[in-house]
């Protein structure tokens, strides 16, 4: 681009002012240079991590929603750059993407969120800008495609692409494969899987700012970890709304090894989930054992206190032993200081679980599902897929990075929880 305009006036005036050489366009690919001003335009590949050292003025990375750029570390290295530089910017530009858990679109929502509550002026560094339809049923829609396509709000390009969108869209119908077009060329976020075990828009909408857990009834749900899983309590909280209408609370608090990762910082950056950040925020607890492994007592300590801490009075709870000695230690500690707690060793069999299984996916549907805005829960519950037996559905995931144990130890809980 810049050898052919730096050819027409008054471009080519300009270009010389500055001091930047034609020539040498033809091979520096990854570098333009102003030499007047010192002024330097870098292509970086993302893989490569080349960024500490620079002090961006301007930095742009397009396609920021991809999965494979979830890197906390390497935006990190970005910004810490550009502190104290005047004037600085850090432009992501990206289409919507199958995965709706990466930090580009928790970004997006927290951005809009900050512009919805314009009174408390914390978003007014941040400038966002979304082209995307707003309801999804604009898809039976053409006219409507243009929020998400401005190209077609020019005449000449108008009729050639409406024709190709629509051609698409029939495609991906008859393929089955609508939710494609819906989040590639209508730009909007969806967990779009047609093996999704929830949508996003149900996982999303279940949010609620606070809930008092103190006195109230529980069902416990427990998930040991194996290698690199996490270990995950899941709560359920049955009660009333302010309509009289009966709901279930979910909390869930998880506790994440590294030995498998080598160290939390790999393990943060192979799960995509900031657990430094959320141990802050009281969702999870990074294990103390100096190996990386799951510290069973440190699990025993951290629920009985939470438990005297609310006063809850805990009406069950199920786990699944599965030939874990660690569990079993905990169960049996259990048992003998809280008799009363109905527990029980639910066996994971697909006749065992398909029921609570599809009840807690139901009760996400029907909008009778209440949570805080945690990412660890909200990750588990995008990350599951859904697995078809002849006894019913159950719950599974697509790779080992994928972590699911919160969304086990809940439906451990509705196992009685339900009735």
């Amino acid at each position: 681009m810049l050898r052919l305009i730096l050819n027409r006036e008054p471009w080519k005036s300009l270009g010389k002012e500055d001091g930047i050489n034609l020539k040498s366009l033809a091979t520096q690919s990854d570098m333009v240079v102003m030499s007047e001003h010192d002024n330097k335009l870098r292509a970086i590949t993302w893989d490569s991590g080349q960024y500490d050292g620079f002090h961006f003025k301007t930095a742009i990375g397009d396609e920021f929603a991809d999965p494979a750029i979830s890197d906390v570390d390497k935006i990190s290295k970005i910004t810490s750059g550009q502190i104290d530089v005047d004037n600085k910017q850090f432009i992501q530009i990206s289409t919507a993407y199958p995965d709706s858990t990466v930090p580009f679109h928790r970004d997006e929502k927290h951005i809009i969120e900050s512009m919805e509550k314009d009174w408390k002026r914390d978003g007014d560094t941040y400038l966002c800008l979304i082209w995307a339809i707003d309801n999804i049923s604009e898809t039976e829609k053409p006219e409507m495609w243009i929020k998400a396509n401005p190209l077609l709000d020019m005449p000449e390009k108008h009729d050639k692409m409406l024709r190709d969108l629509k051609t698409e869209k029939d495609a991906d119908s008859l393929a089955g494969n609508l939710f494609a077009f819906q989040n590639k060329s209508l730009n909007i976020w969806l967990q779009a899987s047609i093996d999704s075990y929830l949508s996003l828009k149900n996982v999303e909408e279940s949010i609620t700012p606070k809930f008092d857990m103190h006195n109230r009834e529980v069902y416990i749900g427990f998930d040991y970890s194996q290698f690199s899983d996490n270990t995950a309590f899941g709560f359920v909280f049955p009660y009333f709304d302010r309509k009289g209408q009966p709901k279930f609370f979910l909390y869930q608090h998880s506790f994440i090894p590294w030995n498998h990762s080598g160290s939390i910082e790999n393990k943060e950056r192979q799960d995509g989930i900031d657990y430094r950040t959320l141990e802050k925020m009281g969702f999870c607890t990074i294990t103390e054992h100096k190996d990386g492994i799951i510290n069973t007592d440190q699990v025993y300590q951290w629920l009985t206190k939470f438990v005297f801490q609310y006063q809850l009075k805990v009406l069950y709870f199920g786990y699944d032993e599965a030939g874990s000695y660690q569990t079993a230690n905990l169960k049996d500690a259990l048992l003998a200081n809280y008799p009363a707690w109905n527990i029980e060793n639910i066996k994971q069999w697909p006749s065992n679980l398909a029921k609570p299984t599809k009840y807690l996916q139901d009760m996400f549907t029907t909008h009778k599902i209440t949570r805080l805005d945690d990412e660890v829960m909200e990750k588990a519950l995008l990350n599951a897929t859904t697995g078809i037996s002849p006894f019913g559905i159950s719950v599974e995931k697509n790779r080992a990075t994928l972590k699911i144990d919160v969304v086990d130890a809940l439906i451990d809980a509705f196992y009685k929880g339900m009735y």
